[in-house]
């Protein structure tokens, strides 16, 4: 009697063993699956950081698909590029709804005393969420960009450090960054020109939204000419409903600015860029009426320095021509000087100063 019922224990005992073996093989093959499509997704996520109100920082190494973006031929519009996002970051778990957005902006790419390149930024739009991205991609330039995050379309409850689904969505600024500098000294910035016309390239071409042609410069330029050929490798299109133009400079010295035109692409020399056409012929000066005296304060500043101007004179120019108008999308939410020689950018954020961030860990 006692042997049988010690039998159907160890019978009990055996089962329950088998079962939860198989239970906890279960969950390691979930684990390993979850963490082949989410591992460096895991990681970057986990490096989101608030380092102030409205301003954080994130840190991604490793691989987040642009690759395989562009195999796939790119995106046309700034919805194709949120639903490969969506696919890629989340595996169709999340949807982005971008939003457009309509910005003024300043550049001015000055030479240091001792012969660096500095490339200086403002960007002017409403209050807004800003993000300073940090990427190391395993094939292709590190480089730090920023980012707007509201131009991903999250509502007031979202937050880059909130849920676990929330900061795997905030990946997705590595796709849209409005400027940046990468390590070979490659500065990229974008600005808006506000003449109701847009870029639609029909070349048959890998296409490209503006803020993804940002990244791909990022990633794969070394300098201005390198990010010339590049661009006309691929079919632009506008982000946000709204024309754009792309300010350039690299470590050698060569500044420009590139523009389309009719959907044709121009490139331009010069130091500053504000917010309307500089090549020359029937479309120079079109645009925002109001940037050109943006544009002529910085020449004039730019003319009087000879181009040289050390990092604060730079930064005191930038500040020169911020706008404080936020019912007209016009308050500046950043600035940035990015130093090509020392690779690392100085901030200041919704007019708070956060100082020096480098491209190297």
């Amino acid at each position: 009697m006692k042997t049988s019922k010690m039998k159907r224990r160890i019978r009990t005992v055996k089962t329950l063993c088998f079962a939860f073996a198989g239970v906890f093989a279960a969950l390691v093959v979930v684990a390993i699956v979850g963490w082949s499509m989410f591992g460096e997704q895991i990681l970057a996520a986990r490096t989101v950081e608030q380092i102030d109100e409205g301003l954080y920082t994130m840190a991604y190494d490793g691989e987040y698909g642009f690759g395989e973006f562009l195999e796939q031929g790119g995106a046309a519009t700034d919805g194709e590029l949120a639903a490969y996002l969506a696919d890629y970051i989340s595996h169709g778990f999340y949807q982005l709804n971008p939003k457009e957005q309509t910005y003024g902006c300043s550049t001015l790419a000055v030479t240091s005393a001792d012969g660096q390149t500095l490339f200086g930024r403002n960007f002017d739009w409403t209050t807004c969420r800003v993000m300073i991205v940090k990427t190391v991609p395993k094939e292709g330039y590190a480089s730090i960009s920023t980012c707007n995050l509201d131009f991903l379309g999250f509502d007031e409850s979202w937050s880059p450090t909130g849920s676990f689904m929330d900061q795997m969505m905030t990946l997705a600024a590595v796709y849209v960054p409005l400027d940046g500098m990468n390590e070979k000294g490659l500065c990229v910035a974008d600005l808006v020109i506000e003449d109701g016309t847009e870029t639609h390239q029909d070349n048959g071409k890998t296409d490209l939204t503006t803020t993804a042609a940002i990244r791909l410069l990022l990633d794969r330029a070394a300098n201005v000419d390198e990010a010339l050929a590049l661009l006309q490798n691929y079919d632009m299109h506008s982000s946000s409903g709204m024309q754009h133009h792309l300010a350039l400079a690299d470590a050698s010295g060569r500044r420009v600015v590139v523009e389309y035109i009719n959907n044709v692409m121009y490139c331009t020399e010069t130091p500053a860029v504000t917010n309307f056409y500089l090549t020359p012929g029937d479309h120079y000066g079109k645009g925002d009426a109001s940037s050109k005296n943006r544009y002529d304060r910085l020449m004039f500043q730019y003319a009087l320095k000879e181009g040289r101007m050390t990092g604060q004179t730079l930064m005191d120019t930038l500040l020169s021509v911020e706008q404080n108008k936020p019912e007209e999308y016009r308050a500046t939410q950043w600035n940035v000087i990015y130093d090509t020689r020392s690779l690392t950018a100085f901030y200041r954020v919704h007019g708070k100063d956060v100082g020096e961030i480098s491209i190297v860990k």
